[in-house]
This record gives structure tokens, C-alpha cells and sequence, in this order.
């Protein structure tokens, strides 16, 4: 059930009206866009450019040129100007907020030396022998050799070390995409905290490079030299150059101020900086994640991220693909709203809610299993997605419902383990990305995982928390508390119906919380057999 969410702060909807005004750019996986905010919170004014996510010459590759998505980043801006709404000089500061764990090749010169290796890549790296000597015996001896055999395979420095050696030995610098657009911008291979993260040799808990003396070193091929420098979120990485200024307009010598990554900036733009608070982000992947200041491993051994926040966690859970599941379904199987939609001059996605509404509740026994890539976290490596339950009356409607059941059923699955491991009960969710712009998507979620789902009054939230860090670098506000306080509020809230949360919570226990495990030993099958995923 839909309420209107209520604006405790009494704060002015119009935007226009306020006089300081900070650029968010959020480059994401699917689009880039470059926001504008006040001090209030508001969405001044927006461009957004598509990005084509990636191209694959081999099997389970995913890369893109880094040009491009700078040549994007000038596009999103000089388009913002044209709509005539903010002038760039109006502009006090700037940040960015980005996919994560999209890695680039530099060389001397600070030249890309191949094409982005971005986050959905899936080769792997030879892993022929483990660890001899003290390190070696303390990794068996602490039961970590798969966890220790998983991260070399998986660090992509070590796939361009071993496959592409000539490309390796000209590489002065291994960065983010974070790293690579903050010194397109202001000249600094600088990045923040809350930016890094995956197959790093950083130092979760404390929050910066790790220790010479760290095993990280011994298992990857990149090295300290390598890496950039670190600021924590809400400190200056830079100024705009005379060069970037030409190309995006910014005045030279703004400041551009360190936020996070774009899920880090999503939970603090949805102001859910509290352990009980849930933050779903239903995006290109689908996340749950809770804030705080202790250090928790939500599975063993498996950091939590840093946040957008000095010194503070992101307990985090994923589905890999997450609402990535809504694009495929859209290429596969929507034809028909993609036409309408292209008659309408709407975005495709927001036909969907009809098809959505057209079937009840549980899709008439579909269930979706959203392994359509296997994760870090869950499922294996072995993972592979699966649709069961199929009948006579199943449609393409069934299909749809079924997908966006799936990926809250796993999400839920991800609260019971960020609750298991923290001991703290998450009590209330903010839902924000793309999807969340659904309303039947929203009462799905608040049904299936039987509490309040609410919507922050923006969907943009990774680029208000972008935002955030900004005027808080900028001293507009003093802290990261008063400014939340004044710049996130709550939309629409979702009130579960208890019938539905009760027909949910059975095929939830019965049902989805047994298909991994029983159909494990089969996807081993598959993988043998197939050769799909690559071991």
C-alpha cells in the first residue's frame, strides 16, 4: 500500500530558487549523467548520456575504451549547459561517483595502454601453485586456501601480468575508473576511500593501502608504485585544469572534492546511515547494504566496503547482474514495449509496471534463482541462473514478475545474513536506482521482505550522496550529519499487505531458500560438461 512520504524538514521543493549549486557526475554502467544540486537537496537540472556498457571479443570479457567514457563525461556536461537552467559558473564544486572495479592500464605518460576491463569481466587468471614457505602454512593452517586461490584468479592485474605480458611491463599506473576520470579532470591520480575496492592490495579495515609487510602483495601483480594516491571522502582531490575546463566548461580551478563509489553514494544519498536502516539499490547490480562504524564481515573473510563516509562500513550483499535482468528481458523478449515506448517517447522500462500488475502475486509458482553471473559473495563460482516452475499459463508477464520476485528473494536472503553477522535487525528499507522508479516494484519489495519500503525523494540518490560529499568538502555544511539532515527526505512509502507478505514468506522458506543447494550439484554438471563459466 502507497503512502506519501512526509517532509519532516519543511523544506522548498523549488530548486531554482537556491543559490549554491554543486555538480554530481555519476558515471554508471549503462549511462552517465551529470546532476546539479542545491544546498536543499533538489535536482536542479540533469543530462544523461547512454553508454553502451561494454564490448567482449571473448567469451565472459567485458571491456570498454577509457576515452570513451571520457568523451562521455564532456558530452553529459556541455549537454547540461545547452538546457540554458545552470550556468557553470554557478557551479561551487564538483564530484564523482562511479561503477566500481572498472581497472585501467596506464603508462608513463598516463595513456591508457588497452581497453577498461570493467566490473562484469569474468576471466580468470592461472592459479598453478599455492603459496609455500610461513604464508602458505598459515593459509592452510587457517582454512583460507580457496578464499586466497579465488582472489588471484579473479584480480584482472593478474590476467594482464600472465596473458598479456608485454601490456604489463609498460604499465606505470593500475587504476580505477574513479582514478583515471579525477585526473582527466584536474591533472591528480588521486581517488577517494570510499572509491576502492575489489582486487586490490588495500586494507579494508583501516582504510588505506595496505602494509608493505601484507600478503595482498604476494598475490597480486600490481605494486604500491603503482596505485594512487588516497583522500578520504569529503577531502580535495584537485582542481579543474585549463585543459578540462575547454573540454567540459567548468570553470578552471573549481574544486573537485572526493565522494565513492556509486552504491557507497546511493546508501548515503538515501540518507540510510543507520545499522537498522536497509538500503536496497536496484540497479545494474542489485545491492543491500547497512552503514557502520564497526568493522563486520558479512561472509567470512570477505571485507565490508568503505563508505561514502570517513571511517565508516558498508555491510553489503549483491546479486552480480541484479536489475541488469530487467535490460535482458527487455532485448529478449519486449519488442512490443520497445516499440510503444519508441511511439510514446518514454524510456521502454516504464511500460513494464503493466505487465507486472497483469499477474499475482508468486508468477503461479515461476521462481527465479538471478545467477545469471556468478558473484563473489553467492552463489560459486559454478552459479548459473534458473527459472523453474514453468506451466501452460506462464507468458511473458509470468517471466518478468518472476525476475523481480527472484532478485528480492535474494536480497531478503542478503538482510538474514547482514543481520546474522552484525547483530543488529534491520527494521526499515530505502530503495533507490532505476528500478525503484516502479511503484509495483516497490510494493513487491516492501511484500516480500514484509516491512516498510521507502523511497528517498530522489531516485538519483548515488548522485546526491556525490552531492553531499561536496558541500561538506566545500564547508557549506559542517557536517556529514547536518548534511543529511537537510538534504535527504523520504518519497513515496510502501506499506506490505499481510496476505501477500504471508503467500511470499512461504515460497520464500519452502521454496527459493532450497533451489541453490539441490541444483548446485547440477550446475557442477553443466560447468564440466560446458565449460561455462570458465573455471
Amino acid at each position: 500500500m502507497l503512502s506519501v512520504g512526509v517532509n519532516n524538514n519543511n523544506k522548498k521543493e523549488n530548486a531554482v530558487t537556491q543559490s549554491q549549486y554543486v555538480l554530481a557526475i555519476d558515471n554508471g554502467t549503462q549511462s552517465i549523467r551529470a546532476l546539479v544540486f542545491d544546498e536543499q537537496g533538489n535536482e536542479v537540472a540533469k543530462s544523461k548520456v547512454n553508454l553502451e556498457a561494454y564490448f567482449s571479443n571473448n567469451p565472459g570479457w567485458a571491456e570498454q575504451d577509457a576515452d570513451y567514457y571520457w568523451q562521455s563525461l564532456g558530452q553529459a556536461c556541455q549537454d547540461l549547459w545547452a538546457q540554458g537552467i545552470i550556468k557553470p559558473e554557478q557551479i561551487k564544486g564538483v564530484a564523482l561517483t562511479t561503477q566500481r572495479y572498472t581497472m585501467i592500464n596506464l603508462d608513463a605518460d598516463k595513456k591508457p595502454l588497452r581497453p577498461a576491463v570493467v566490473w562484469m569481466d569474468q576471466r580468470r587468471a592461472d592459479v598453478e601453485k599455492p603459496l609455500t614457505g610461513v604464508w602458505g602454512f598459515l593459509i592452510k593452517a587457517l582454512g583460507l586456501t580457496n578464499v586466497i586461490t579465488e582472489m588471484r584468479a579473479k584480480a584482472r592485474d593478474n590476467w594482464i601480468q600472465q596473458h598479456q605480458p608485454e601490456i604489463w611491463q609498460k604499465t606505470r599506473h593500475y587504476v580505477s575508473l574513479s582514478t583515471y576520470l579525477t585526473y582527466k579532470l584536474t591533472g591528480q591520480l588521486k581517488d577517494s576511500t570510499g572509491s576502492t575496492m575489489g582486487y586490490l592490495p588495500y586494507d579494508y579495515r583501516k582504510q588505506q593501502w595496505a602494509k608493505k609487510s601484507d600478503l595482498k602483495w604476494k598475490l597480486l601483480a600490481a605494486t604500491r608504485d603503482m596505485m594512487p594516491e588516497l583522500v578520504k571522502p569529503g577531502e580535495l582531490l584537485g582542481e579543474i585544469t585549463a585543459e578540462a575546463s575547454v573540454f567540459t566548461a567548468l570553470p578552471q580551478g573549481l574544486r573537485m572534492i572526493a565522494a565513492a563509489s556509486d552504491k557507497a553514494c546511493e546508501v548515503l544519498g538515501s540518507g540510510g546511515v543507520e545499522p537498522h536502516v536497509g538500503c536496497l539499490s536496484y540497479g545494474t547490480t542489485a545491492t543491500i547494504n547497512t552503514s557502520t562504524k564497526k568493522y563486520v564481515e558479512t561472509i567470512p573473510f570477505i571485507p565490508p566496503y568503505s563508505a561514502a563516509m570517513p571511517g565508516v562500513y558498508n555491510t553489503e550483499m549483491m546479486v552480480y547482474r541484479g536489475f541488469w535482468m530487467v535490460s535482458w528481458f527487455k532485448t529478449e523478449f519486449a519488442q512490443a514495449e520497445q516499440r510503444k515506448a519508441k511511439e510514446l517517447g518514454v524510456e521502454t522500462e516504464q511500460l513494464f509496471d503493466e505487465l507486472l500488475n497483469q499477474v499475482p502475486a508468486g508468477s503461479m509458482g515461476l521462481m527465479m534463482q538471478p545467477y545469471w553471473s556468478p558473484g563473489v559473495r553467492q552463489p560459486g563460482p559454478e552459479g548459473k541462473g534458473a527459472l523453474i516452475g514453468f506451466g501452460d499459463v506462464h507468458k511473458r508477464a509470468h517471466v518478468y514478475r518472476a525476475i523481480l520476485e527472484g532478485l528480492a528473494y535474494e536480497l531478503r536472503s542478503g538482510k538474514e545474513q547482514i543481520e546474522k553477522r552484525s547483530g543488529t535487525k534491520i527494521t526499515c528499507l530505502r530503495v533507490s536506482g532505476g528500478g525503484s522508479q516502479s511503484d509495483a516494484a516497490m510494493q513487491l519489495t516492501a511484500d516480500i521482505f514484509g516491512m516498510t519500503a521507502e523511497r528517498p525523494h530522489t531516485y538519483e540518490a548515488s548522485g546526491l550522496g556525490a552531492a553531499i560529499n561536496c558541500f561538506v568538502g566545500l564547508g557549506i555544511y559542517s557536517d556529514y550529519n547536518e548534511a543529511i539532515d537537510k538534504m535527504t527526505r523520504l518519497g513515496d512509502v510502501f506499506e506490505p499487505d499481510l496476505p501477500t507478505v504471508q503467500l511470499y514468506d512461504r515460497l520464500y522458506k519452502e521454496v527459493y531458500k532450497k533451489m541453490y543447494q539441490r541444483m548446485k550439484p547440477l550446475y557442477h554438471s553443466i560447468r564440466d560438461i560446458t565449460g561455462y563459466p570458465k573455471k
